[in-house]
């Protein structure tokens, strides 16, 4: 009776014992694999989106127009404090000439304000050769205007009063409208002559109207013309918004798809449409000011050809 007394004990601490191993190694296990997501959701949760994640000195590899660049690594920079014209006004190609000529293909020092990047993903920027300020440069050129907007105003003093030496002096482009810079908006105002096929006056009974000029037609079922200068696509709700002949939000006109309406579209429309001239056919409305149809169908759009 005692061996088997004695046998029991033993055999208890026996099954004690591994009781404890077993206890200790699937605790040991549950803990690691607890630890595993939350370094996977840290990882995926930086928003990497917001910051623009470039070397302070780098090359341009390429000039889309006066107040706009691509450098290495395909980070576009918008120029903070400046404005050129975009595609179809009559400075567009001196600005991006001569922007060319000063940095395209030239290692270049970029220099941030408060504001990262616009909503378009694009990184401000004042740009730099040397220790000259391009930015300045081109408003002191007559090729860019002088455009702050809180809080981005590092060289406001600066490029302000370059633009009133430009206007007094008559300066560049923008202050002197030289007759090359009128010949070259005449040919592009030629290039809008486009065909058309479906949005025709004859085809839908609807009269034409250029994009600047749809004030006059509110709550008006019209064809809107005009060249898609600037997109958007919205994180929040997904709505793509076509702007016409200015960036946002100096755009004359506006086409607007929303989500659900989406499907009927190409697909990136906010890729498909940019810089390309189209019409738009719908009632005409008023959102904040702003000009506007809402896109429901393909056949209310066509692309000029």
């Amino acid at each position: 009776m005692k061996i088997f007394s004695r046998n029991k004990i033993g055999l208890v601490i026996l099954i004690s014992f591994l009781i404890l191993i077993t206890a200790f190694y699937f605790g040991e296990s549950k803990l690691k694999n607890k630890t595993v997501p939350i370094l996977k959701f840290s990882k995926s949760n930086s928003d990497s989106t917001t910051k623009c994640s470039i070397p302070l000195k780098t090359i341009v590899t390429k000039v889309i127009d006066g107040d706009t660049i691509v450098v290495e690594g395909g980070y576009h920079i918008r120029l903070l404090g400046i404005d050129a014209d975009e595609r179809g006004y009559p400075c567009y190609q001196s600005a991006k000439e001569n922007l060319e000529k000063l940095v395209l293909n030239k290692k270049v020092k970029l220099e941030k304000d408060i504001t990262d990047v616009d909503k378009y993903g694009r990184c401000l920027r004042y740009i730099f050769l040397g220790k000259e300020n391009i930015n300045l440069e081109l408003v002191k050129e007559g090729l860019a205007v002088a455009r702050f907007y809180q809080p981005n105003v590092k060289y406001q003093q600066e490029i302000q009063k370059a633009e009133k030496e430009a206007i007094k002096n008559k300066v560049g482009c923008k202050w002197s409208l030289k007759k090359t810079d009128s010949e070259n908006s005449k040919n592009q105002e030629k290039e809008i002559n486009l065909h058309w096929r479906k949005l025709t006056p004859e085809l839908t009974g609807l009269k034409v109207v250029k994009n600047c000029q749809a004030e006059s037609y509110l709550d008006k079922k019209v064809i809107i013309e005009g060249k898609i200068v600037d997109t958007y696509r919205s994180e929040k709700s997904n709505v793509v918004f076509l702007n016409f002949e200015k960036p946002y939000p100096n755009q004359c006109f506006t086409a607007v798809i929303f989500n659900s309406n989406q499907y009927n579209f190409v697909k990136n429309p906010e890729n498909y449409y940019l810089d390309k001239v189209v019409r738009i056919m719908g009632k005409v409305k008023s959102y904040k000011g702003k000009l506007e149809i809402i896109l429901k169908s393909k056949n209310q759009i066509e692309v000029g050809n």
